[in-house]
């Protein structure tokens, strides 16, 4: 069957914000995932992340919020990459962990800050989060 045009515009969002590399590897050797990742590219990437409600930038602050809050942090890892790429800035990361430090307790602050320091540095030497 293919892939329907909400499929393929979430495909295409999804490797410019995570990278080829992740969306090409992401639990591709496993075929039990893959109702799983058509879930995802479909609905969060295809449908959530294409509307015009909320640039890239501002949908990828949300999410290194909510990851934080929710204390997720091989996804939160991911998206601070996805951020940069959006074009958020290293100083803007920075104030997310401090405001999740306030709402969400300062350990989730600190593990947020560790990881955005982590993050930058492997985008600013052109490394891929996984």
């Amino acid at each position: 069957m293919s892939k329907s045009l909400r499929h393929q515009t979430g495909d295409k969002i999804r490797r410019d914000v995570l990278g080829d590399t992740y969306v090409n590897t992401m639990l591709r050797d496993w075929p039990e995932a893959e109702p799983l990742l058509d879930l995802i590219t479909e609905y969060s990437w295809g449908f959530v992340w294409d509307r015009e409600g909320l640039d890239r930038r501002t949908r990828s602050l949300l999410l290194v919020a909510l990851l934080t809050g929710l204390n997720r942090p091989a996804e939160l890892k991911l998206h601070i990459g996805g951020a940069l790429r959006n074009g958020v800035t290293p100083q803007e990361l920075a104030e997310v962990a401090l405001q999740c430090a306030v709402y969400a307790g300062a350990p989730a602050g600190i593990d947020t800050m560790k990881l955005v320091r982590q993050g930058v540095a492997e985008f600013e030497r052109g490394e891929q989060s996984s």
